[in-house]
């Protein structure tokens, strides 16, 4: 079977102009050439997704890994899952501090009875691991932290990409940030990532949907990441409740389009992408912006100057 792939940087509402728009299309095509490549070698899809979330972790512009935002006491405190499709397993670290790439731990915690590990478990895998200490922190995100302490945190979340130009007087409610991949391997194997730094500014020891099923999920039929406002996303279940249409014999398109539909009639702030076993490539969003690129095997495409709004794409 031809390989497929998609991904994502996050879901919000501006991308600081044209400028912003070309410099996340080169860093997302990037990656996209670099994984998709593993794919043809013959790598699993699970595989392709940990090399893929580890891109997007490592690079600052996103809010995953390297680039994290601060919460509310000023900490980096980082959640990711990895669910194999094949297996239909899943596994994820919640609230996880001072490790360079989270989606290592959810894969290593594919081969444990404990797949899901909150913040203590989390460190105590480090440890175990022998992972050396990472501070995620860059200046941009201490900036942008450092100015919202002065006005005692009046925004709820933190810009869904960083950038210089982005800093103080950007757009109140532009973050929405996440990275996730999902993948289609030769053998029609599916997997899904999701990873994030959270939405920035939160209570301490809030938990994203980025470590559940709820933003992210696949079987063997489908795999869905999400991005977006978490609260939203749980409160859909969103990744969940697509693949499980498409198991119950809906089309990833439809699947997509009714999910959406009761989303944005939900007032809900929230953005998707995905793939089925045939290799049918979506995505759809309810928020202005979707951060979202593929590889179909014959072109590689992406969503970020869709209009605001519902939309739902598909590729074959």
């Amino acid at each position: 079977m031809q390989p497929k792939l998609i991904i994502h940087g996050g879901a919000g509402s501006s991308l600081q102009g044209k400028g912003g728009v070309e410099a996340v299309r080169k860093l997302l095509y990037g990656i996209l050439e670099e994984v998709y490549g593993l794919l043809k070698e013959g790598a699993s899809a699970s595989d392709a997704v940990v090399r893929g979330c580890q891109l997007l972790e490592n690079e600052p512009r996103f809010n995953a890994g390297t680039g994290s935002v601060l919460q509310s006491d000023g900490q980096i405190r980082m959640s990711a899952s990895l669910m194999d499709g094949h297996r239909q397993r899943f596994s994820g670290v919640i609230n996880v501090a001072r490790v360079k790439n989270p989606i290592d731990l959810a894969l290593r915690l594919q081969a444990e009875d404990d797949r899901v590990l909150s913040d203590q478990g989390s460190a105590e895998l480090l440890r175990e691991l022998q992972l050396p200490i990472y501070n995620p922190l860059t200046d941009l995100r201490l900036n942008e932290w450092m100015e919202e302490r002065k006005g005692n945190f009046h925004r709820t979340m933190a810009g869904v990409i960083a950038e210089p130009e982005a800093a103080p007087g950007r757009d109140p409610e532009a973050g929405r940030g996440t990275i996730g991949v999902v993948a289609l391997d030769q053998d029609g194997h599916l997997a899904a990532g999701t990873s994030t730094g959270g939405k920035g500014f939160e209570r301490i020891g809030r938990v994203s949907d980025s470590a559940m099923p709820a933003g992210n999920y696949a079987n063997g039929q489908g795999a869905v990441s999400c991005t977006g406002i978490g609260e939203d996303i749980i409160e859909e279940c969103l990744a969940a409740r697509i693949v499980i249409r498409v198991t119950d014999g809906l089309s990833l398109q439809t699947a997509f389009e009714k999910s959406m539909q009761e989303a944005g009639a939900n007032g809900r702030d929230l953005g998707a992408i995905g793939l089925d076993r045939t290799g049918v490539i979506a995505w759809g969003k309810t928020s202005e912006v979707l951060l979202g690129a593929y590889h179909s095997g014959d072109k590689l495409g992406d969503t970020l100057e869709l209009e605001p709004g519902v939309q739902v794409g598909r590729l074959y």
